[in-house]
């Protein structure tokens, strides 16, 4: 059995609202040098955490936690679209096996994704199906929300699972550090949006996906010429998180309320809670040490972008 850790942000705006050249290119590199690493270790197996941004997951039931047992991806923002992977017995397995572990998950037969679990299938292994992979979705933008605690359970029931079916193990973690997209919210929402955030958005019509996104890309670039158009990043909180995420010490995220989260570095900042739940499903597997690391706070993204490899600690 092995395991490799990978968390990557994602973001939408790619191809869209883009930084200057040179920052493309270097965001390039990392994920290319990232890509070269899969490919070396050459997985058997994906655990892939990712968050929805009200494309699957809606407030008709909207689960903390859910696995797919199978799932397929809506291209949303020019992203892949299309059936991922699915091992349905290995997923069915991976739901009992964290229940029976005291994490209380929920079973998806028809998961619809989007572009957060998409693009890193896309970026690191080149499709939606290449390599199986099991859905895991940690909800990160629908109050109420799962507790760092309770993502870093998840985390170490599936890995603790996964340590035992004598596979290479790839756990990737999807999800921006500090930002704030303009994500509607039920509380505020009009009547139109609160009915399209209880289910009917599910599958929305050509006309108002294209409103959609086009609304995000102006917010984008309204944030590019000032920052206090939306929550501004957090560089500081995110260095701070990355550098718990390396060390190991997880737990040190279970005293970390989700209003403080929100308050210090944005409402969709909870989705690293992804970046948790993979970093303890990789700690299962027994200790592991950083590879590489990349961090940058990029506005026409809305979003601090960051990268972490980390692997097995190696017998000295």
């Amino acid at each position: 059995m092995s395991a490799l850790l990978q968390c990557l942000s994602h973001t939408p705006l790619v191809g869209f609202v883009d930084p200057e050249q040179a920052v493309l290119d270097e965001v390039g590199g990392v994920i290319q040098t990232a890509r070269q690493r899969v490919e070396a270790f050459d997985p058997e197996l994906v655990l892939l955490f990712s968050p929805d941004h009200y494309n699957g997951f809606f407030y008709d039931i909207m689960p903390s936690f859910c696995i797919g047992t199978q799932a397929y991806a809506i291209g949303d923002f020019g992203s892949a679209e299309g059936d991922l992977n699915v091992p349905s017995e290995l997923a069915e397995q991976a739901v009992e096996q964290v229940m029976d572990a005291g994490v209380d998950v929920a079973l998806s037969h028809k998961m619809q994704v989007d572009h957060g679990f998409a693009q890193p299938l896309e970026f690191l292994l080149g499709s939606l199906d290449k390599v199986p992979v099991i859905p895991v979705f940690i909800n990160s933008v629908a109050v109420p929300l799962p507790s760092f605690r309770r993502a870093r359970l998840l985390g170490d029931a599936l890995g603790r699972w996964a340590a035992t079916l004598n596979k290479r193990v790839l756990i990737i973690a999807s999800g921006g550090l500090s930002h704030q997209p303009p994500v509607p919210e039920l509380a505020t929402a009009d009547a139109h949006m609160a009915d399209r955030l209880c289910g009917s958005g599910r599958n929305l019509p050509p006309d108002e996906r294209e409103l959609r996104t086009n609304r995000v890309i102006t917010a984008a670039r309204k944030f590019v010429d000032d920052q206090n158009t939306l929550h501004p990043l957090n560089p500081e909180w995110d260095q701070w998180f990355l550098n718990l995420i390396a060390s190991g010490n997880l737990a040190e995220l279970d005293k970390v309320g989700n209003r403080e989260v929100s308050e210090t570095a944005g409402k969709s900042t909870h989705e690293v809670k992804n970046w948790v739940a993979a970093a303890a499903a990789m700690a299962a597997f027994g200790e592991y040490t950083e590879e590489t690391r990349y961090y940058r706070p990029i506005p026409e993204w809305i979003a601090g972008f960051g990268a972490l490899t980390a692997g097995p600690v190696k017998p000295a």
